[in-house]
């Protein structure tokens, strides 16, 4: 008898119900939410790609380096797909006040323990943005010399003179004094040849002259200076000062070096090395 009575009960409940009313109040309300909440998503992401294509448009006609455009691109995608996201959950009725407050706190969060990591970021975008160096530049950065063979967002990858791969972080770099040494078409080769005290000045500094003057790496615009630089202690030094053209460095630098001391034994200049008289008095 008590379940007959609970499905009685049940019945007369459900042939109570209005399910027009029910579905005008409820259901119908929630459907074209919803179906309005995917129709912002959807449309929304749309936009959201129109607006990126037509961003990456524009950076890639104002020469914007590819790392640079995809990163940006990324960024605007990300924050505008938020922003869509937002919306269709603020149609469905969704407190998104709240929300936004949580991404701001989470995102604050994450910033004060990625500190080091988004300075790196900001100074790849700079080094991006400024280019102060390219691949395949030559240079001296963060206390390392080395060509650069690929600037990230993060990090920056050079390798040294005897192959060895480094990576520095971006930071680093962009926060310290950077060097190019590739940056100029030219530069000025500085050496110093020391002759003896007993040598002949005039003759040497010739010598050194034509050495400079036959190779046609060195150019005559602007002209090779050679100059007694200093009265040293064991040598008088020429301050040697040729240009060249920034590849030709360093041949033209040890191909110098070579021929002076070449020449300077063959016409009998010296090249003196520091020393030291030392002179014994024997008592009586």
């Amino acid at each position: 008898m008590p379940e007959e009575l609970s499905v009685e009960k049940t019945l007369s409940v459900i042939d109570n119900v209005d399910i027009q009313q029910l579905i005008e109040t409820y259901v119908l309300p929630w459907a074209i939410n919803i179906v309005m909440a995917l129709a912002i998503f959807i449309i929304g992401k749309f936009v959201v790609g129109m607006l990126v294509k037509l961003a990456k448009k524009v950076m890639l006609k104002a020469k914007v380096d590819n790392i640079l455009i995809n990163f940006i691109a990324s960024i605007v995608s990300t924050i505008l797909l938020l922003f869509v996201v937002i919306a269709a959950l603020d149609q469905l009725g969704v407190e998104t006040t709240s929300l936004i407050a949580l991404i701001g706190a989470a995102g604050l969060a994450v910033g004060l323990a990625l500190q080091g990591t988004l300075q790196n970021l900001a100074s790849g975008v700079m080094l991006i943005i400024f280019r102060p160096f390219n691949d395949g530049d030559f240079v001296e950065a963060a206390g390392v010399s080395g060509v650069v063979e690929e600037i990230g967002i993060f990090t920056t990858t050079m390798r040294t003179g005897d192959n060895r791969e480094i990576i520095i972080p971006n930071g680093e770099i962009f926060g310290g004094t950077i060097t190019n040494y590739s940056k100029r078409a030219t530069r000025r080769v500085d050496m110093v040849f020391g002759i003896g005290y007993d040598d002949d000045i005039k003759k040497a500094k010739d010598i050194i002259s034509k050495i400079l003057e036959e190779d046609d790496r060195i150019l005559s615009d602007p002209a090779p200076l050679v100059a007694v630089g200093e009265l040293a202690d064991s040598s008088v030094n020429f301050n040697v000062r040729p240009w060249c053209n920034t590849a030709e460095y360093w041949n033209v630098y040890f191909d110098t070096h070579e021929k002076v001391k070449l020449t300077f034994d063959a016409e009998g200049i010296s090249i003196p090395y520091p020393q030291m008289d030392v002179h014994h008095d024997k008592a009586a």
